[in-house]
């Protein structure tokens, strides 16, 4: 983290702590489950590594900011803890019938809504928070296979911000969402959050 200082590690480490934190608050309501998410870990990473926890396919969902930031934000899901999602959003338990097989166009729907809650609850901590008007576009929710994915031609830096998360779910889910920034974006919130104070 040469060019990436402790103190704004920590200050990323804090916002993206405080805009999941309001989103979990968005998902209970959604889910009806107890939802825990940890302190965050942040590093600096590759995008050629980004992904390399992730085993074959995971669900990557990306947001715009449209004002007040300009960039790409991105959140990683497990395609298993995507399926309970959506099992629970289903109005089923999270142990039924869309908690197994493959991902499906349903699957990807029901996230949707669920990111889009989320997205929204956050950008409106970060609104708060910054007390400037942070808005975001829908959030594009896609599974990719990981091996093959190469990210898209409007996010051209090489360096991420990784946010990883321990995301408990009930007793359902006890997994990690990871949120990435690319270095632009992340020294951009860093700047606003300078300003502020």
């Amino acid at each position: 983290m040469d060019f990436f200082s402790k103190e704004e590690a920590d200050v990323i480490g804090e916002i993206s702590n405080i805009s999941i934190g309001s989103s979990a608050t968005a998902m209970n309501l959604m889910l009806g489950q107890p939802i825990t998410i940890t302190t965050p870990h942040v590093t600096l990473a590759h995008k050629n590594d980004i992904l390399e926890d992730y085993e074959n396919s995971c669900i990557l969902v990306r947001v715009q900011y449209t004002e007040g930031l300009f960039g790409t934000n991105m959140l990683v899901l497990k395609d298993d803890d995507a399926k309970i999602i959506t099992d629970l959003m289903m109005g089923n338990g999270g142990t039924g019938e869309y908690s197994r097989g493959d991902i499906t166009p349903l699957h990807i729907s029901a996230v949707s809504e669920a990111m889009n809650q989320m997205t929204a609850s956050s950008a409106t901590a970060m609104s708060k928070m910054f007390e400037k008007k942070i808005d975001i576009s829908p959030p594009s929710v896609q599974q990719i296979v990981v091996e093959e994915y190469e990210f898209p031609d409007d996010i051209r830096e090489d360096l991420f911000v990784k946010i990883n998360f321990k995301l408990r779910i009930g007793k359902l889910i006890d997994s990690t969402i990871m949120q990435l920034y690319p270095f632009d974006l992340a020294h951009s919130i860093y700047k606003l959050f300078q300003r502020r104070n």
